[in-house]
């Protein structure tokens, strides 16, 4: 009864945001053109580093997982 159910859920630990997903999620809190993203350090946060149109510079992570927002932060350019 069950077995067609369980075996088509993809299993919730394997569910994360693609990174276009999270650059979205990223863009919509900080507008503007993304200069580089990545994977931080192997963990489930991707890092985004965005211009904006008044050349300020933001560094957007965002949990892979849940979507959440984790951080924002204007980057120093000195």
């Amino acid at each position: 009864m069950y077995d067609n159910y369980y075996n088509n859920q993809t299993p919730l630990y394997r569910q994360r945001l693609t990174m276009q997903q999270a650059q979205e999620i990223a863009l919509q809190r900080v507008p503007g053109q993304v200069l580089h993203s990545d994977m931080e350090h192997g963990v489930l946060v991707y890092e985004f580093f965005i211009l904006t149109n008044q050349n300020r510079i933001y560094e957007v992570e965002i949990n892979a997982k849940t979507g959440k927002i984790m951080k924002v932060e204007e980057e120093d350019l000195d």
